[in-house]
């Protein structure tokens, strides 16, 4: 998430109920991809931060698969820092198995969500987690196909968490999609051109000048032993 101003739609529709506490209530926001018509719950006063919006980093990377027409159809997916749970959802949609995580306090926003737009058939293929970056992250296995964030690249101080967070999930066979937009204050660009490339191969597989938002496609550097050398 990002501490930017946050992405409005001509969709959003007025407060719909009171929730949390008497102080709190619910917008929904309406999205077309792939063909599904998402109803996205953000949670507003209810002390969620970042997480009570939808960014245009999470819009561009559900963009992204649109154009790309990429499927997640048997395949284990994981979604870190999800916050209304636009990105996972979606993927679930699109046929994978996908694990939605973020901080313990906004799992009730991202359920709201699921139950909103998986329809009952589907609800087994996806679970929600608590998961918080560098604590936790052994509690998951390491044999994702896909490992999706949107606009988690933020704050310097939780780059090394989120790093070694990566770093676990991910195998060689991994692909990882990070959508983050570049602002000058958050360090966003010493992350992804000089700290993930250390243990990941990273590209830019497509951008949006108007905001400055990348996508990059990654994968695990093999850091094995190379067959027939000895030490």
């Amino acid at each position: 998430m990002t501490t930017s101003l946050c992405l409005e739609h001509s969709g959003d529709e007025a407060p719909k109920k009171k929730d949390y506490s008497s102080t709190c209530y619910i917008r929904q926001s309406n999205f077309e991809f792939c063909g599904y018509s998402l109803k996205i719950n953000r949670t507003l006063g209810a002390n969620l931060g970042v997480s009570a919006y939808v960014w245009e980093a999470g819009i561009a990377l559900c963009r992204y698969f649109e154009k790309e027409k990429i499927s997640f159809t048997g395949r284990k997916v994981i979604e870190l820092g999800s916050g209304t749970g636009i990105v996972g959802i979606l993927a679930a949609l699109r046929g994978g198995n996908v694990t939605i995580t973020d901080k313990p306090t906004i799992l009730k926003q991202i359920n709201s969500n699921v139950s909103t737009n998986i329809p009952t058939v589907c609800r087994h293929r996806l679970k929600v987690r608590p998961l918080t970056w560098g604590e936790d992250h052994t509690d998951f296995p390491a044999d994702y196909d896909f490992i999706l964030g949107s606009d988690i690249v933020y704050r310097s101080d939780t780059y090394p968490a989120l790093i070694e967070t990566l770093r676990h999930l991910a195998n060689q066979r991994t692909t990882i999609y990070l959508a983050s937009e570049f602002r000058k204050e958050n360090g966003c660009l010493s992350f992804h051109e000089l700290l993930l490339p250390e243990y990941f191969n990273c590209k830019v597989v497509d951008k949006s000048m108007d905001n400055d938002i990348y996508v990059y496609k990654m994968t695990k550097i093999d850091t094995s032993p190379a067959d027939g050398l000895h030490m």
